[in-house]
């Protein structure tokens, strides 16, 4: 039984750095410009896409797994960056100053056209995701199974992560992040130029959704145009568990889904795996709105 629970941490906490790395997307730009990107999955499924193809163009000349790996993840992030901040400058700051349902509605529509035209592009069926580092157990006993694979996701998912909070918390470009997700009119009229601090948050959190593709590529090697959707929402969970808006509520709620599901699926039943995500989401609404991180504001209305 212990065994059975050690393994089930390391699948949950494998599992659980994708959703929080895609998670910390969903907070960021929530927390800067109060509405929830919804084609941020899909370009999480760009980037398993952009890697994709990477990794078969690199592959021949590059011998070393570790410096392929490197390369098709920054790769990807560098290309996921380019789609949002397009998105950012077509679809989202004409409508700046538009009510909040305007924007949820315009983020919905970029959401399905990437989707399909993800689909017209790459094709409906599955692809592959290329092996750019050959599995190997690094652990192994009866019952309980760790790979290299899976030491790799947690371990650039924390190196992320680290990076994410060190930026935040002790740069000029994170301390005017900060003011601007706590009153963007105010931060404006004390010179920090707002513009500049929400394409930043694109950025970033566009560049980690790259990342979490690539090392879910690497754990779940099949990809399709509509890869993106359950992805999405279980991310979309985390963010709420957390508190949306809140870094470290996003990193530590994917971390908790992951485990949730990984549990579920050993104790319960693999058929509840998805289902588990929107029990915690119902839960979490019906107890703590707020989310488990985040502060209740009131608003004028």
């Amino acid at each position: 039984m212990l065994q059975a629970f050690l393994q089930n941490i390391i699948n949950g906490l494998a599992q659980g750095s994708v959703y929080a790395l895609v998670a910390l997307g969903y907070t960021m730009v929530y927390g800067v410009l109060q509405f929830i990107n919804f084609a941020h999955s899909d370009i999480f499924m760009l980037g398993a896409f952009a890697g994709f193809y990477l990794a078969k163009w690199l592959s021949p000349a590059v011998s070393n797994p570790i410096f392929l790996l490197v390369s098709v993840i920054l790769g990807s992030m560098a290309f996921c960056v380019a789609v949002g901040l397009t998105v950012e400058r077509i679809a989202y700051r004409p409508l700046r100053s538009a009510p909040r349902l305007n924007v949820l509605i315009t983020a919905i529509g970029v959401s399905l056209f990437l989707e399909n035209l993800g689909q017209i592009v790459f094709g409906a069926d599955p692809q592959v995701f290329p092996s750019l580092i050959a599995t190997q157990s690094l652990l192994g006993g009866e019952g309980l199974v760790l790979n290299n694979i899976q030491v790799i996701v947690v371990i650039v998912s924390l190196v992320l992560m680290v990076l994410l909070h060190w930026i935040v918390r002790h740069t000029k470009l994170g301390i005017a992040m900060r003011a601007v997700s706590f009153d963007i009119e105010v931060a404006n009229l004390m010179g920090i130029p707002t513009d500049t601090i929400i394409i930043f948050t694109f950025t970033i959190g566009s560049s980690l959704a790259g990342a979490a593709a690539i090392l879910y590529g690497l754990s779940y090697p099949k990809i399709e145009p509509l890869l993106g959707v359950m992805i999405g929402l279980k991310a979309f969970v985390a963010a709420v568990f957390g508190g949306i808006g809140n870094i470290m509520g996003a990193a530590v709620g994917g971390i908790v889904l992951g485990l949730a599901e990984a549990f579920t699926v050993y104790y319960i039943s693999s058929t509840f795996r998805d289902a588990i995500a929107f029990g915690i989401l119902i839960f979490i609404l019906l107890f703590r709105p707020a989310g488990l991180f985040g502060t209740f504001r009131r608003e004028k209305v």
